[in-house]
């Protein structure tokens, strides 16, 4: 199972929010290159980044620090936040950027979205975030009418690299994932799924291995210590 350390960036510094609330954030470092450089010291093989600024404002924001942190390493970084156009996309392949989550674009601009996956195929990653069961976009917030599942089945045949999913509701909150919600969306397509949201200790993960998801995404509990990269991977594996 892949495992994502994540980090999130706002206004330069590494950050974590609680259930994606812009107005809840804890600060846990000011360089995010030695961030990642750590986390690939203690055995990450890719790394998943956010651009909270971008997410909000809807283009990126966070791109030269993206940049260096792709220059300091070499492990596949995945990025999200205010990707919504094809010079974004381009702008972060050309950067190094190894995959892309593309969440508001999908349910609003379709046929962009359908662009980005055929002209960049395997490269672009559906981001489902659900409130309520319902897809949230733009940063978190603004909510659709759509389920996470209806979504996922409308591009189910797509080129996509995977699908992560987060509920929102359990985002930071370190009480551990929906496994409900995350078998339901695993049982309904066929295309990778990466859980994200709530991951507090080993046995989550090895949860969402027993889920049949393809990977998680790991943010708090990292960086307040409740385990190692190295001892999430170990507990992946033994499950």
């Amino acid at each position: 199972m892949e495992l994502w350390p994540a980090i999130d960036l706002r206004g330069g510094k590494c950050v974590r929010l609680l259930q994606g609330d812009y107005e809840r954030e804890t600060v846990f470092g000011d360089d995010p290159v030695a961030l990642i450089q750590r986390f690939v010291s203690e055995g990450a093989e890719q790394v998943h980044v956010v651009d909270l600024d971008g997410a909000k404002e809807g283009s990126p924001v966070q791109l030269k620090t993206i940049e260096d942190m792709v220059r300091s390493c070499a492990v596949p970084i995945q990025i999200g936040g205010g990707i919504r156009s094809l010079d974004t996309v381009r702008a972060y392949i050309d950067a190094g950027v190894q995959r892309l989550v593309v969440g508001s674009v999908a349910i609003e601009q379709p046929e962009l979205f359908e662009s980005m996956f055929k002209t960049f195929p395997e490269k672009i990653v559906l981001g489902l975030d659900a409130r309520d069961g319902c897809v949230a976009t733009r940063g978190w917030i603004e909510t659709s009418h759509l389920t996470s599942v209806e979504v996922a089945q409308k591009y189910a045949q797509a080129p996509l690299a995977a699908i992560v999913y987060t509920d929102i509701a359990k985002d930071g909150m370190m009480e551990g994932p929906n496994l409900i919600s995350l078998r339901e969306i695993v049982m309904a397509i066929s295309l990778p799924i990466i859980a994200s949201g709530g991951i507090a200790r080993e046995a989550d993960i090895e949860a969402v291995v027993e889920s049949g998801a393809a990977g998680c995404i790991v943010g708090r509990a990292l960086y307040e210590g409740a385990f190692t990269i190295a001892q999430a991977r170990k507990a992946a594996r033994e499950c």
